[in-house]
């Protein structure tokens, strides 16, 4: 197993064992490395002692909630404070035919955004600066990396979510947060799923270590 500090070529080695990938998906993700190490270094979007460790931190975190849904086609997605791009960015590589909304109410963020989807012409990426507040569109699932509290973050996004459910898991979040979640997830008792990461891939050593509380939270709606 590769460790944490592999070199950006081997990004999509790290990939592999856990999904199947086009060689069209594979260029993709070889490219985000260099990309985001050109776009860190103008804008901070990802602090810069961690992009050693960008596959392995941050494009598999992301990718995680690719092993607790499968996308369908057609169908709709929020990333609702998405920084740089995360976990929006390695989504749409993985599904190619999922629509992603991109929000964030900080522009620079949204301009790398705007020059990733570019670079690597993903066509399913949509970049929205602003707030999802205000957002009047309608999608199947809101993902987020903890931007916040489960309960705060609910009160942005609850108008967003379509009524039409289509896939394996009900229309809801997706979040990505670590830690002790008892008392966050209390109010949403019998709507949560929770989904080890470490139980989504087959991790060792420090992969591992670095994952061991982290998870994919699914709140239904």
């Amino acid at each position: 197993m590769i460790g944490l500090q592999e070199k950006a070529c081997s990004g999509a080695a790290l990939l592999q064992p856990f999904f199947t990938l086009t060689e069209r998906q594979l260029s993709c993700f070889e490219a985000l490395g260099a990309l985001y190490a050109e776009w860190n270094a103008k804008i901070n979007v990802i602090s810069r002692k961690d992009m050693g460790n960008f596959y392995a931190r941050h494009v598999l975190h992301s990718l995680a909630i690719g092993r607790a849904v499968q996308f369908l086609p057609e169908s709709s997605v929020v990333d609702v404070g998405t920084g740089g791009g995360f976990p929006g960015i390695p989504l749409a590589i993985l599904f190619p035919d999922t629509e992603f909304t991109l929000v964030d109410s900080i522009a620079k963020k949204i301009k790398v955004v705007e020059a990733i989807k570019t670079e690597l012409g993903l066509t399913n990426v949509r970049p929205v600066w602003g707030r999802a507040e205000n957002l009047r569109a309608r999608f199947d699932f809101a993902v987020s990396r903890a931007v916040c509290a489960m309960p705060e973050f609910y009160t942005y996004v609850k108008h967003l979510i379509s009524p039409v459910h289509r896939h394996s898991l009900r229309n809801g979040i997706l979040y990505l947060k670590g830690g002790d979640l008892t008392e966050e997830l209390r109010p949403f008792a019998g709507r949560i799923h929770e989904y080890p990461i470490t139980s989504l891939f087959d991790l060792e050593g420090e992969l591992f270590d670095f994952y061991e509380t982290k998870k994919v939270i699914h709140l239904e709606f």
